[in-house]
């Protein structure tokens, strides 16, 4: 599992680089500045996340907190930093509204947040009490 964790953390990390790059560059020319900073937040999340992977596989808790913690990262970012990537572009995609699916969004941002409860719990249980 260790190796899984890592490794997606590593991939959120490299396509977080190529869609910052990708906004600030071929996404500039079209879209407004108030749509790149939503975008923007959108990578900032998923690289934060991409972090936290890479720490998750390397710490010292139970795998069964590290399963846990990896489906809640990798849903929450395809939920909240998906989104955020549909909802700053809608204007790109026509024929298709993007607003319909932000409800998504906090639901995403909801299960990151999760995932560092997570995290929390379980180092917590690892401190000896005083």
């Amino acid at each position: 599992m260790d190796k899984k964790i890592i490794s997606t953390g590593a991939i959120f990390g490299m396509l977080a680089i190529i869609l910052g790059a990708f906004g600030a560059h071929a996404l500039k020319k079209v879209l407004s500045l108030e749509q790149l900073t939503t975008f923007e937040t959108g990578v900032k999340y998923q690289m934060y996340h991409a972090l936290f992977l890479l720490f998750v596989g390397l710490a010292s808790i139970s795998q069964k907190a590290k399963k846990t913690i990896y489906y809640l990262v990798v849903i929450g970012i395809i939920f909240f930093s998906g989104s955020i990537y549909l909802l700053a572009t809608n204007s790109l995609f026509i024929p298709f509204d993007f607003k319909t699916i932000g409800f998504i969004t906090p639901i995403g941002g909801l299960l990151l947040i999760s995932s560092w409860g997570v995290l929390l719990a379980n180092l917590l249980k690892k401190i000896p009490q005083q």
